[in-house]
């Protein structure tokens, strides 16, 4: 079971930030979030087939099991009742950021250095919004971006402060997929012969998505709809 603490582990603040409603419900999330030794990644708000509030949080080492979904609904579902941020009936969904995750701190570009990340900026600079590229690095609170499509006469590399930004997310690529199966496999092989061969997972394993919800509609409590068929078919992070 998670164990709550009153030391904020390795906290960093986000840089990419929400607005509206989506920034009420962090702002409420945060600090129950960083109670259980978690960090908040994103908040999401969308109006497809009903109201979805999707709060995606992680463990500092990147990690997110799905008994820390589980534990976390069942603490942010009363707070958020009683702040009553969002003005309709809403489903909520806690899930990991999954492997097309978004970028939100300074660390979480310098651990995705060398992968194909898309980035929307607020404020345009060199008149675009868009980019699509190589990460190349960081320099200071700004991310280096080496793009996929140049114009001719245009720098192949583009500097963007991070805190300008909408919103960067890692392009999934065969890439990221393997370096995750990599991951896997590493994590199993820690765990031990016993552990293996018992058919039990391994504790610190990956989770799978994982989709929790509730209605504030509803008075009868958190509900869990798996992929397997119990519930909507389950949507791929960042579709």
């Amino acid at each position: 079971m998670m164990q709550t603490t009153d030391i904020r582990a390795e906290f960093e603040p986000r840089l990419i930030i929400e607005q509206g409603v989506a920034a009420r419900v962090a702002t409420i999330a945060e600090p129950v979030i960083e109670g259980f030794g978690l960090r908040l990644v994103r908040v999401k708000i969308s109006g497809l087939s009903g109201c979805t509030v999707q709060i995606m949080a992680e463990r500092p080492d990147g990690t997110m099991t799905i008994e820390d979904c589980e534990t976390l609904s069942r603490a942010l579902s009363p707070v958020l009742d009683v702040a009553d941020p969002v003005d309709r009936a809403y489903r909520l969904e806690i899930s990991s950021p999954g492997l097309d995750r978004p970028l939100v701190r300074r660390s979480d570009f310098e651990r995705h250095v060398g992968h194909t990340i898309k980035i929307e900026m607020e404020i345009a600079v060199g008149g675009r919004r868009r980019f699509r590229g190589s990460l190349v690095g960081t320099e200071g609170d700004s991310a280096r971006l080496r793009r996929d499509q140049v114009a001719p006469g245009e720098d192949s590399e583009v500097l963007l402060p991070i805190g300008d930004m909408v919103e960067a997310k890692v392009t999934l690529t065969e890439a990221v997929i393997s370096e995750s199966l990599k991951r896997g496999k590493s994590q199993v092989g820690e765990t031990g012969d016993d552990e293996q061969t018992s058919g039990r997972k391994p504790k610190h394993a990956r989770a799978p998505w994982h989709d929790t919800r509730r209605s504030r509609a509803d008075n009868s409590g958190a509900k869990q709809f798996r992929p397997d068929g119990n519930g909507r078919a389950a949507q791929h992070e960042g579709d």
